[in-house]
């Protein structure tokens, strides 16, 4: 290489490049890398500290940045002479130069020691406060750019000295200086979130100041619009007269994309900071989507989308009602900005540049997506421009498929009536696209078409119905069909048009005539097919429930037993679709489906569809399908006395089954009621028969009044003695469902008995727990003080599942009268007895619900007087404290996300070990140890994990990040669930988890790297083998973070995990399946 002739030069440097680049990395641990990196390096820094010859300074250069990229882990005692043999070069007269030492440098500071980061930064920092010349000072700081780039966690320490450096050089003026500055810039936001933090406003500024930055262009001419940006006065005056100025030598175009790009990364990693984004941010972006220069252009577009994109995922609270009390929330600012928006964007919509055109798609799709019906009044203005595209002979296929899947968005998210002015504009273009023989393109517009056919006759709402959909029903039916009919396409292709034809049919099946019955024969013909059978069954529905009452007699008699067929398959997906199908055909074409009884339909699964369907055929009135017919079918295997059936569910599933019928035929009740108490008294009745007959009892009871019966009480209450657990627990559900049949006859019946029965006192109270869940509101009202009274005398009982009974029961009656209920509730925290603390803070877990309730505001109030209990003294409250708030934070996030400063401190307080609740018991003569402390831990760090998922905005997450690490070295039941949470992190918030990589990586190789030992029981090699697959499925997440595998401990554990066969296999069965279920998520869409 450093011989004088040139080919000889070229081949060897070729020759270097290939060995390195075949060398195993070094992750593999292999000892001939080592020795080959350690023979070339010395004469590597010695050809590249040579000035003479420029090329053979390239040529080392580059082959040094490729080593220390592959191998740098290996050369660890050579970085401080590479250190001082590059850092000179940064000063070298050629750029080229310069340019290869910085990347160098980039791949040199993800493996060196901290000395020489040390070294490097304090070099860098020095040269940058000289500010010799302009060109170097540009250099310091692409430099510093590329550092951050490959390690911002390293560099974070350091920003508070950098950032004044390169806000002072952002004001010097000079273009290329500027730019690198706002790359800079770019990169700390990206790289170091946590440090940055403070300087992120001054950041924003400089980038707004700079987006609008065009001193050689003025737009006033073509833009009357009061708002247009003013381009910066004072950089004018360097132009001297237009002729000597030509467009070429403009770099300002340069500094304008810098400062979108920053300002997308500022907007992509702040999510806490939308609403002051949408004051500042978002109208200055919408303002310069009208930039002259494309790549600029798509660089603000992209920026815009991130801020879309950053409002969607915080859709679940934002539509809260509490969170908007709060006026401005950043989905109100844009609901605002959008006519700013729409009057941008139409007139790029025509642009000539493809690029544009596509960015104003992506654009309205994601600004649909994050506010359905925004665009109501501006469809007008913005249809031709979608039209446009689809028609232009001019655009890409990329550029169509664009447009059809921005105009299907749109579509589906705003009302039909809005497009009835459109439909004859759209539906040539769509019908064309149909037909292109292009199959990505005919697959997108066969979704347009399906939505079309729901916008020109929407069935769910007719008395709008007033457009004549006829004149377009031809073209959309013969533009379908064609692709319908033929066999040779695209898969995704024949699900679409089978979907787009169901939805015709559906919503226009009255207007096709003879079409139909020949289009219903093709669906047949699909459903035979295993590849287009899910989707046809889907489309099967769909027309099985139109209003339209289409006439299926054509097919109904083949289709249904190749219908009952699939509910045998093995494809979760479409047992499901099918039950769904069956379900509306019983409903709509119940009169010529009696053949279903036949298949086995039993299993728990679609219950309400099947309790709908016996009482459909029970009214049909059919011979050998009566009443009784009926009931031997369905209780006949467990009478048959020939095996227990397997599934406890099939029990719950008949007796709802047999209740159904005796609600449609209420003569039979009385005698089928009678049997069944008999069932119960009969000694000779199997324990199956005697579940069974309790659990109707209860299902009849439920709904019709047995006060009649004068044995039930005693027969029922006799059952609570029964030897088989699962009979005792059918008759505490039967007494309460009875009772809910008849409150005033049973239940002061049930709390008398309560208070008469100490022994049978859990059963009686599950009973009173039936009772208050199911009742009517209104019924129970009456009983509220009796039966709250009664609870309060045992809630403190010592038995803890008596108590979480009675809590439940508690929280549940909390419900029907909130204003009286939850602050008597609140009283009771100030109990002396620890017992009753807990019941009323767990009573209070079961007053949360998913969804909307009376007492939400009520709770939101006082819900911190209850989690305060987090400070009890008591080991047992403070854990069901913990459950409360998780099942808070879980199912209405709104009631706590304004309280976790106060809570977090003593959530995180909980997830310690505490060495004085650890005591040592003596079994015979081993010592076994106890942790009384690990319930709350465990509590404490599902909590966690819940808030990850419901709170993420509103947690320090370097804070949440240090407890994580504790409990990746705690228990075994701890470690599962901090390894989850490690792979939750990895997605959610992965530059954060970067930052800590090095701390996270050691405890995961501790847990993969631990021995059994040889002599332990089963359960302890199954429990070490679980830890293993767990935590590789954290170290698999934390590998998809991108630059993951360039930390040094990182790409040493990889090769660790490589050398060992064990921990190699599960490393790739785990990336199998996680790939593979990247797959599947996509395809479930």
């Amino acid at each position: 290489m450093l011989a004088d002739k040139e080919q000889l030069r070229d081949i060897s440097s070729i020759g270097l490049k290939t060995v390195i680049g075949e060398l195993p990395p070094a992750s593999s641990g292999s000892a001939l890398a080592a020795s080959v990196c350690k023979k070339i390096t010395g004469r590597l820094t010695s050809a590249i500290a040579k000035q003479e010859d420029v090329s053979v300074q390239l040529e080392a250069l580059d082959i040094m940045a490729d080593m220390l990229c592959r191998q740098g882990g290996l050369l660890v005692n050579f970085h401080p002479s590479i250190l001082s043999c590059l850092l000179p070069q940064l000063t070298s007269p050629r750029l080229a130069v310069r340019k290869r030492t910085i990347i160098a440098l980039g791949h040199l500071v993800m493996s060196c020691g901290n000395l020489v980061f040390v070294d490097l930064i304090e070099h860098l920092l020095s040269e940058l406060s000289r500010n010799d010349s302009m060109s170097t000072t540009r250099t310091y700081i692409q430099c510093i750019a590329a550092i951050s780039r490959q390690a911002g966690h390293r560099i974070g320490e350091y920003l508070e000295k950098i950032i004044p450096l390169v806000v002072k050089f952002c004001n010097i003026d000079d273009d290329e200086l500027r730019e690198y500055c706002i790359q800079a810039f770019e990169s700390f936001v990206r790289r170091c979130p946590k440090e940055v933090y403070p300087h992120v406003g001054t950041v924003i500024s400089i980038c707004l100041k700079y987006l609008t930055y065009d001193p050689n262009y003025n737009y006033d001419d073509e833009d009357e619009d009061e708002n247009a940006m003013d381009a910066d006065g004072a950089d004018e005056d360097y132009q001297g007269s237009d002729d000597e100025y030509s467009d070429d030598d403009d770099m300002s175009w340069k500094v304008r994309r810098a400062a979108a790009k920053c300002l997308d990364a500022v907007v992509s990693t702040r999510h806490e900071m939308l609403p002051e984004f949408y004051r500042t941010v978002s109208p200055a972006l919408i303002a310069r989507f009208k930039e002259r220069e494309e790549n600029v252009k798509a660089d603000v577009f992209h920026a815009y989308l991130s801020l879309l994109k950053q409002t969607r995922p915080a859709q679940s609270w934002l539509c809260d009602p509490d969170a908007m009390e709060q006026g401005e929330t950043p989905l109100t600012m844009l609901q605002n900005q959008v006519p700013m928006i729409v009057k941008a964007l139409h007139k790029q919509m025509k642009e000539k540049s493809v690029k544009t055109r596509q960015c104003c798609f992506n654009m309205l799709t994601e600004l649909v997506n994050v506010l359905p019906g925004a665009l109501t009044q501006h469809i007008p203005v913005l249809v031709p421009g979608i039209i446009f595209s689809l028609n232009d002979k001019s655009s890409s296929s990329n550029l169509k498929i664009d447009a059809l899947s921005c105009l299907y968005v749109v579509l589906c998210n705003h009302q039909p009536q809005v497009f009835h002015p459109h439909v004859q504009a759209l539906v040539p273009p769509v019908v064309a696209c149909v037909g292109d023989p292009f199959y990505k393109i005919t697959s997108e517009a066969l979704l347009v078409s399906q939505q079309l056919v729901k916008v020109i006759r929407p069935l769910d709402q007719p008395e709008r119905d007033t457009f004549d959909a006829s004149p377009y029903i031809t073209d959309l039916f013969t533009c379908t069909i064609k692709r319908l009919k033929a066999a040779d396409i695209d898969q995704e292709v024949k699900e679409r048009a089978i979907s787009c034809m169901g939805q015709i049919i559906c919503n226009l099946g009255d207007s096709l005539g003879d079409d139909l019955p020949g289009t219903l024969h093709i669906f047949l013909e699909r459903l035979k097919n295993e590849i287009t059978r899910l989707t046809t069954v889907k489309a099967l529905t769909l027309i099985a429930g139109s209003t339209l009452k289409i006439d299926l007699r054509p097919i109904l008699d083949e289709a249904v037993p190749i219908l009952a067929s699939f509910l045998r398959k093995n494809q979760r997906a479409l047992k499901l679709s099918t039950l769904a199908a069956l379900d509306i055909l019983v409903k709509n074409y119940s009169d010529s489906l009696i053949s279903l009884v036949r298949s086995p339909l039993l299993q728990g699964g679609a219950l309400s569809a099947m309790l709908e369907f016996f009482q459909a055929l029970v009214g049909t009135g059919t011979s050998s399908l009566g009443y009784m017919d009926l009931l031997r079918m369905l209780t006949g295997p467990v009478y048959a006395q020939s095996a227990a059936l397997t599934h406890k569910q099939s029990y719950y599933s008949i007796a709802k089954c047999v209740a159904a019928l005796t609600r449609a035929c209420p003569d039979e009740g009385p005698a089928v009621v009678g049997q069944f108490i008999q069932d119960v008294k009969n000694s000779r009745s199997t324990d199956s028969i005697r579940l069974l007959a309790l659990l109707s009892l209860g299902e009849v009871g439920h709904h019709v009044d047995l006060s009649g019966q004068p044995e039930l009480k005693t027969v029922i209450l006799d059952a609570f003695s029964s030897s088989s657990e699962e009979v005792k627990s059918a008759a505490s559900y039967a007494l309460g469902s009875i009772a809910v049949g008849n409150l005033p006859e049973y239940l002061p019946f049930v709390l008398g008995e309560i208070s008469g029965q100490p022994k049978r006192q859990y059963l009686l109270l599950h009973s009173l727990k039936e009772i208050i869940s199911s009742a009517s509101v209104t019924g129970l009202k009456l009983y509220v003080e009796g039966v709250w009274t009664l609870l309060l005398k045992h809630c403190e009982c010592a038995e803890e599942g008596t108590r979480n009974v009675v809590a439940e029961c508690l929280g549940k009656l909390t419900l029907i009268d909130p204003e009286t209920l939850l602050p008597r509730l609140k009283g009771y925290l100030l109990s002396g007895s620890s017992y009753a603390r807990s019941s009323v803070v767990t009573a209070v877990k079961f007053t949360i619900s998913d969804h909307p309730q009376t007492i939400d505001p009520l709770l939101k109030n006082c819900i911190g007087d209850f989690l305060k209990t987090l400070e009890d003294p008591d080991l047992n409250v403070r854990r069901v404290a913990l459950v409360t708030f998780n099942s808070a934070a879980h199912n209405k996030p709104s009631l706590i996300r304004d309280l976790l400063d106060t809570v977090l401190p003593h959530l995180y307080n909980e997830t310690k070990v505490r060495k004085e609740l650890i005591r040592e018991v003596e079994m015979g003569p081993f010592k076994h140890t106890v942790d009384d402390g690990l319930d709350i831990r465990k509590a404490a760090f599902e909590c966690m994990y819940t808030l990850l998922d419901s709170c993420l905005d509103r947690l320090d997450i370097f804070e949440f990040l240090n407890h994580v690490e504790d409990g990746l070295k705690d228990h075994y039941d701890i470690k599962m669930l901090t390894f989850l949470m490690l792979a939750r992190l990895s997605t959610l918030c992965p530059s954060a988890v970067l930052q800590r990589l090095d701390r996270l990586v050691e405890p995961l190789r501790a847990t993969c790297t631990t021995k059994v030992k040889a002599n332990s029981v089963k359960q302890e090699f199954e429990k070490q083998d679980e830890l293993k697959r767990s935590a590789m499925r954290a170290v698999v997440a934390l590998l998809t973070i991108p630059e993951a595998e360039k930390s040094p401990l990182m790409s040493e554990f990889q090769s660790q995990i490589s050398s060992n066969p064990e921990l190699a296999a599960i490393f790739e069965n785990i990336q199998r399946d996680s790939s593979s279920a990247n797959m599947e998520s996509m395809d479930t869409s």
